[in-house]
């Protein structure tokens, strides 16, 4: 029977900087370029392959899904390096994490999100000031604690573009969870009412990772569904790529002004 008086596992930080397995000792090679954009489109990434604009330079082993691919891109001249990092906490945290290894140094996230706000339009592009931390990952990572906030540095240099661009953004709070099938109605509420915008599967997790490799990282988010109301509402779109790459070329220019 479970002990009350003992902590739970994800309480118990360790602050120890070396693990038995280190990113180091199992990734090979190095990056091209310290910059790196880790876009959460599968689409994207193919057509970007088509359309010739991608150069494979490395394969990320998983233990059960396929190799997942970094690139190299060209862009104005500069190389930055492109990986589809997955998604969820755990896995991303990972790839990020041999990312790292490989010699990137500074990362901008792109993908997706639930809306808890329904007045952000589909599309819409929110940058992550704080995430809520309810996953798991994070815990492995820094100090317990509810909330993490994304480095203000990098947070206006990410505002800085949509400002050049006179794109239409919001900075605030995202909810990071592992329970995709369990944001109910109750948890929807309280994260409306502390002031989350978003709920995603991976920024807390990124945050907790790049504080603790001491690495530069931001995200941009584009909001997706709408979580807000009393029924889910999809908002599916038959073509997903115009702003999806919109939001990608944008995360490019933001890493590479890292």
């Amino acid at each position: 029977m479970y002990n009350q008086s003992e902590q739970i596992p994800l309480a118990e930080f360790d602050a120890d900087k070396t693990a038995i397995i280190e990113p180091t000792s199992v990734i090979k090679g190095t990056s091209p370029t310290e910059h790196c954009v880790m876009p959460i489109y599968g689409k994207l990434i193919a057509k970007l392959k088509n359309d010739g604009r991608l150069e494979k330079v490395h394969e990320f082993e998983t233990v059960s899904l396929p190799p997942i691919e970094a690139y190299k891109l060209n862009y104005e001249g500069k190389p930055v390096i492109v990986a589809n990092p997955g998604s969820g906490a755990p896995l991303v945290a990972g790839i990020f994490e041999e990312l790292i290894a490989f010699g990137c140094r500074k990362f901008v996230a792109c993908g997706s999100a639930g809306v808890l706000k329904p007045e952000l339009k589909r599309g819409a592009i929110v940058i992550p000031g704080i995430a809520l931390r309810d996953e798991g990952t994070s815990y492995h990572y820094c100090l317990p604690s509810r909330l993490i906030e994304m480095d203000a540095a990098v947070v206006r240099k990410l505002e800085s573009v949509l400002l050049k661009h006179a794109v239409k953004y919001e900075i605030g709070k995202t909810w990071t969870t592992d329970g995709f099938y369990r944001e109910t109605k109750g948890k929807v509420a309280r994260r409306k009412s502390e002031g989350c915008l978003t709920v995603e599967m991976e920024c807390s997790a990124l945050v907790a990772v790049a504080r603790f490799r001491n690495v530069l990282f931001g995200q941009y988010l584009a909001a997706g569904d709408d979580i807000s109301g009393k029924e889910w509402n999809p908002r599916y779109v038959d073509n997903k790529l115009p702003f999806q790459e919109k939001v990608f070329w944008l995360s490019v220019e933001a890493c590479l002004n890292l």
